[in-house]
């Protein structure tokens, strides 16, 4: 059977392939997913899933353990999100999740071709969402189109969901309310993220916060005049030494010695209006990192700390800094090696490949902390191979769409399949 699955994942990848390029043909920042969201619905609907519409709010998500609702320019109205099933009744047995929002083309001039005009070169698409993580949706409907042909009783049984979501990339809000206001759960849930064919079992708490830094403005030959966009990086400093002592006292165990865990990013600075002033105020805003054993409340509270101690330190503040949060209010998690759904991914993936995916975890997040730590659920990523995510020409390997929807039917086939069929 195995056979007839990969000559079936053969013969429809190329219609998979133009599937992901009109899902990066149509940009879908925070905001705007909606088109994307269309074709996602209409390939659903054609291989023969049912497709229910999830509406999602534009006003401040409520949910306790939401995340900050990010400030954008345009949001599209009347939002919503995708839930694809196998028809029938009763609960799902797994969940397919990929987010379909993507982060912003910074500086498209420096791309190659432009970010949201996928091009294919030398084995790789191209565009903003290639890989992170438009590339799921072609993995998973890839496996499912092959399914489909090779088993197609397969679900006549036990039911599977596929759910495109909004807002991974900056609350989690889109995953978050697709359980709590429309009930979309599932005994296990496999996240269709980039992960370079090996299992992401977790990652660290993620929490973004804006600074805003205010003092008196002056001409540039002053040496008086404090500079605001100077004060936010001394900050900025600050945040970055605490960081460096919170991996000596903090360690994350399973994430190589090599790799940082808690990483300060300064996204932004807003300030300025003129070359020979100094500026009176500047707007920063930061990503940071805390170990998994912290809540969002905890790291908030020793953030602050830290800001303060600096401002306290420094006699050049004379205005107390602002700090607001702004979009991830993210718990750590992690799933064990030993979980199920982590056992058969691997079996699933070694049968296809001839050995065993890495497993590991990073200093970043994904949409299975809403399952694992908000509702108990396991909840694993597993897809594609790419680089360049979050930066300029993003790509995917082509050829890892189909080695990992070789390994998502397989797994596919233990979850679902009959005897005979497996």
């Amino acid at each position: 059977m195995f056979n007839d699955l990969d000559r079936a994942i053969d013969a429809h990848r190329e219609t998979m392939f133009a599937f992901l390029e009109d899902l990066v043909r149509a940009p879908s920042t925070v905001g705007s997913e909606q088109a994307a969201m269309q074709i996602f619905a209409r390939q659903a609907e054609a291989l023969g899933l049912d497709v229910r519409r999830l509406p999602f709010p534009n006003a401040k998500v409520t949910d306790a353990r939401a995340g900050i609702t990010p400030p954008v320019g345009l949001l599209t109205p009347d939002r919503y999100q995708v839930l694809a099933t196998t028809p029938g009744e009763g609960d799902l047995t797994l969940l397919l999740n990929g987010h379909m929002d993507v982060v912003p083309a910074d500086s498209p001039e420096l791309w190659t071709t432009p970010p949201f005009e996928p091009s294919r070169r030398d084995g790789r698409l191209y565009g903003r969402g290639a890989v992170d993580m438009k590339s799921g949706f072609a993995v998973g409907m890839l496996a499912l189109r092959a399914l489909r042909d090779v088993v197609p009783n397969l679900f006549a049984e036990k039911r599977l969901g596929f759910v495109a979501v909004v807002e991974e990339e900056c609350t989690g809000n889109g995953t978050l309310l697709s359980i709590s206001e429309h009930g979309v759960t599932a005994d296990e849930v496999v996240l269709l993220e980039p992960t370079d064919l090996g299992l992401l079992l977790g990652g660290v708490g993620i929490l973004w916060i804006d600074i805003k830094i205010v003092t008196e403005a002056g001409h540039a030959y002053s040496a008086a005049a404090v500079n605001a966009i100077e004060l936010g990086m001394r900050l900025v400093t600050g945040l970055r030494c605490w960081a460096d002592e919170l991996h000596r006292s903090d360690p994350e165990p399973n994430i190589g010695s090599n790799e940082r865990a808690y990483n300060i990013n300064l996204g932004k600075v807003v300030a300025g209006d003129w070359t020979s002033s100094a500026p009176a105020a500047a707007s920063l805003s930061v990503r940071i990192g805390f170990p998994r054993g912290w809540t969002p409340d905890e790291a908030e509270a020793r953030i602050r700390t830290v800001i303060a101690d600096t401002v306290e330190a420094d006699p050049d503040f004379s205005i107390k800094p602002v700090v607001t949060l702004s979009g991830f209010r993210a718990k750590g998690h992690f799933i064990e090696r030993d979980a199920a759904l982590v056992r058969d991914l691997t079996q699933a993936h070694a049968e296809a490949h001839g050995a065993p995916p890495p497993a590991f975890m990073l200093g970043s997040t994904s949409d299975a902390r809403v399952y694992l730590e908000d509702y108990g659920i396991p909840a694993v990523c597993y897809g594609a191979r790419g680089a360049n995510l979050h930066g300029v020409d993003e790509y995917v390997e082509l050829s890892s769409i189909v080695d990992a929807a070789r390994t998502l039917a397989r797994f596919l086939l233990i979850r679902f399949g009959r005897k005979g069929e497996r």
